[in-house]
Formats: structure tokens, C-alpha cells, sequence
């Protein structure tokens, strides 16, 4: 089974084509030149860009897999959840290709292309398991019993984990994305120099997250700072990167937490990550030294399948064409849309 999929829930804009469970192409086209200078993603400049790339990626997609349209077996695509306008790029080509070429449509959403992207690279993983699905726009953490049977065990109540990055790294002046920004300064920073308590929630929400306080104290840090005499560049860069360090400590303490509690409390084996902060490498080594001293098997997927692709759509396409399901040429988009609830 051949299934072209097409991803453009936010600013990536991303063909691949999955045979059978492999991987034969796979294009992404990013904007972070269009997006840098305003700190993160703006809706309308995203959906401009969208509409440049989407003919060339696909395009491209078919290319490297040295096939034709003709070779399809289906077309899968993002409809929920993401920015509307850039879902509506990658549905409209979808929907185009699918009625031109007499081929069945399959919606996929994000978040479960995220959570099965490791299956990829090891079709070994055992269900139950737990799941964490940590980008810019989702902090949840899923059990899943199986393909297509999720259960939300807990989301974020504000910030998302690759928001809270972003935000920081843009208020340090770290630059955009702001992720992979933080993660370098993070290396020259001490993790110890700053110390952030973890959320405490009063109703009975265990594995929910919270970012925002932690976010906050290091505005408040940030703004003692500038109000210091000091003019020292050398100094001033310490203090940046001791608070990146710091505050990458802290999150990733969070969700490691979450994830190992989580899969204690409900006798899973294995773990997997995901999601566009899943590219973090504290993150990765972390959660993998905490699961191997707690006896749980870890399954991270390589760089590429952490961050926004099509392959992990087409994957799911795959899976759910499989089981004889499809989507109608009437697939609305849909903005805010969770699985396993």
C-alpha cells in the first residue's frame, strides 16, 4: 500500500510518501526565515508560504520516491488541529489530488500522526503504553491501548512545553525557534544556578502540566537583571545562559516526571516521545536514563520524526485505509481537536 501525505497544520510544509510501513520520501519545506524576526509563527504569512511550497513539496515528494500519482493507493492529510488557514493549503491539494485521481481521502490528526511516528522506525512497540506528545501547541499525555484507542491521562492547562521555549528564548534574546536556541545556550549555562518549583494542582489531575509560572519567574529573573549596573558582556551572557539552563532543567524535569509516574501508575512497560520538543537533547537522554533505572523500555524516534513531517500522516493513512476507513471530499478543517478524550 503507496499513501501520499501531506502535512501543513503550522509552518512546516511537508509531503511523504509510506509503502507499506517504509518511508520512500519524505520533503519539508520550513519558514523559519519568514517567522524569526516576529519571534514566532503569524497565521496569515504562514498560509502565503504555504500556498508557495505545497505544488513543489509534493511534487518533490513523488519525485525521490520515483513514483507517479498513477502508484497511489491513497491520499492521508492533516485536517485537525493546527492554524485554519494553513490546514486549508494542505486539505485543498489533498482533496484536489484525490478527486482528480479517483483516490480514497484519509483526515488524519496531528497529534495521533505524532504519537504513532515512532511505530516508523520500530514495530515492535507493545501496547499498553504511554505517550507523551510535547510540541508548540500540545503538552499531552496519552495511554494507548492500541492503534486508534487513546486515552488522555493529561494535557497542558496554559502554555504548551515548545510555547514556553519559544517565549523565553524569544524575552532572552535567543532567537527563533526558540527550542533548538535554548538548547545551546543551555550548554554553556550552569542548571543548577536557578531554581523552579514544579506546578501543584489542588483537584486531582496528576499528569496535567504548567508552564506558565515557570515562564513567569524567568520574566521576573530577567527583569531583576536588566535592572542591575552591570555592563559586563561576558557577565550578562553567563546570566543568559544559566537561566536557558535552568529553565530547560525544569521543564524537562517535569515531563520525565509525568511520563515515568504515568506509565507506573497504569503497569506500562514501554514510553514513547514525540512531538517537536522531542528533538531536545536533554529531553531524550533523560527520559532514557529515568526509564532504563525504572525498569520501562524508552522508544524516541530519530530527529526527524520528532518534528512536523508528512510521514507520520501518511503512516496513519496507511493504517486507518487498512481498516477500510476513509474520509469524505466534505473533510472541514478543525483548528482544536484532542484524541482519546
Amino acid at each position: 500500500m503507496r499513501i501520499l501525505g501531506i502535512e501543513s497544520s503550522c509552518d512546516e510544509t511537508a509531503a511523504a510518501i509510506v509503502e507499506n510501513g517504509t518511508i520512500r520520501s519524505s520533503i519539508i519545506a520550513t519558514q523559519h526565515d519568514v517567522h524569526e524576526r516576529f519571534g514566532g509563527v503569524v497565521p496569515e504569512l504562514a498560509s502565503r508560504r504555504h500556498l508557495e511550497n505545497i505544488v513543489p513539496v509534493i511534487e518533490g515528494a513523488l519525485a525521490d520516491a520515483q513514483m507517479t500519482f498513477a502508484d497511489l493507493d491513497g491520499i492521508a492529510v492533516t485536517y485537525a488541529p493546527g492554524l485554519a488557514g494553513s490546514l486549508l493549503v494542505g486539505l485543498a491539494a489533498a482533496k484536489g489530488i484525490a478527486f482528480a485521481q479517483g483516490l480514497p481521502l484519509i483526515g488524519v490528526n496531528h497529534l495521533e500522526g505524532h504519537l504513532n511516528a515512532a511505530a516508523l522506525e520500530c514495530d515492535d512497540i507493545v501496547a499498553p503504553y504511554v505517550g507523551l506528545v510535547v510540541s508548540g501547541g500540545h503538552t499531552s499525555l496519552y495511554l494507548v491501548h492500541g492503534f486508534g484507542d487513546y486515552q488522555l491521562l493529561g494535557a497542558t492547562r496554559d502554555d504548551a512545553a515548545g510555547e514556553a521555549f519559544d517565549k523565553v528564548a524569544k524575552l532572552l534574546g535567543l532567537g527563533y525557534p526558540g527550542g533548538p536556541a535554548i538548547d545551546r545556550a543551555a550548554e554553556r549555562g550552569n542548571p543548577l544556578a536557578f531554581r523552579f518549583t514544579p506546578p501543584k494542582f489542588r483537584d486531582a489531575s496528576p499528569f496535567d502540566f504548567s508552564f506558565s509560572g515557570i515562564k513567569t519567574a524567568v520574566l521576573l529573573l530577567h527583569k531583576k537583571q536588566a535592572q542591575t549596573t552591570t555592563n559586563d558582556p561576558g557577565e550578562q551572557e553567563a546570566f543568559v545562559c544559566d537561566l536557558a539552563a535552568s529553565f530547560q532543567e525544569a521543564v524537562v524535569r517535569i515531563l520525565v516526571d509525568k511520563v515515568i509516574e504515568a506509565a507506573t501508575a497504569h503497569g506500562a512497560k514501554t514510553v514513547v516521545l514525540a512531538g517537536g520538543v522531542a528533538a531536545n537533547r536533554q529531553l531524550r537522554q533523560r527520559l532514557a536514563d529515568k526509564a532504563q533505572a525504572a525498569g520501562i523500555r524508552a522508544v524516541i524516534p530519530p530527529m526527524a520524526l520528532c518534528t512536523d513531517n508528512a510521514a507520520m500522516i501518511a503512516h496513519v493513512g496507511m493504517l486507518r485505509l487498512a481498516r477500510g476507513e476513509t474520509s469524505p471530499l466534505t473533510l472541514g478543517v478543525t483548528a482544536n481537536q484532542e484524541i482519546g478524550l
